[in-house]
């Protein structure tokens, strides 16, 4: 995926002429409380400034919330370094959505969980370390079947022991 990260990526697949691009595949899910409708488009290129890259994709996601029929639209780029006959477009839109569960239930965690997009560990080695810790706390809770990790977090801090435990260590 790529995000505000990368502006100038960014801007330059947000400029291609998607209009001009058939629709490949849409998708439409019914699941907590939102109605979402996915759309992808992909297109081969060989003007894009990034390693391997092959094809660009646009998905366009329309989620209305069903109980207060609020609407939002969302645009999302990414590129990939499968060829049209390594991934059709279905193949493709089942990876994103892959990825995006990756996404919920690594990153998101350790951005709002620990928040780490504010943490001051900076330099060295250190941010990958942390990063190294976060997982194995989150991966530990997982496997404990804590309903949430905030819930799993709050549990084994009034204890300092529990950890531990949860570990094998003890």
């Amino acid at each position: 995926m790529i995000k505000g990260n990368q502006p100038t990526l960014h801007r330059l697949l947000k400029k291609l002429p998607w209009r001009d691009v058939p629709l490949l595949d849409k998708t439409r899910a019914t699941a907590h409380g939102r109605d979402e409708i996915r759309r992808m488009k992909t297109a081969t290129t060989a003007k894009i400034p990034f390693p391997y890259a092959v094809q660009v994709l646009q998905i366009v996601r329309r989620r209305r919330i069903v109980t207060t029929g609020k609407v939002s639209l969302e645009r999302v780029y990414a590129v990939t370094s499968l060829t049209g006959h390594q991934a059709d477009a279905a193949e493709l839109a089942r990876r994103v959505r892959e990825h995006w569960g990756i996404e919920n239930k690594i990153h998101y965690v350790r951005d709002v969980t620990y928040a780490e997009d504010a943490s001051h560990v900076r330099t060295g080695t250190a941010p990958r370390a942390m990063a190294a810790l976060r997982n194995l706390a989150i991966g530990t809770l997982r496997l404990t079947n804590r309903p949430s990790i905030a819930a799993g977090l709050r549990y084994h801090a009034r204890d300092t022991t529990r950890p531990l435990t949860a570990l094998g260590i003890t």
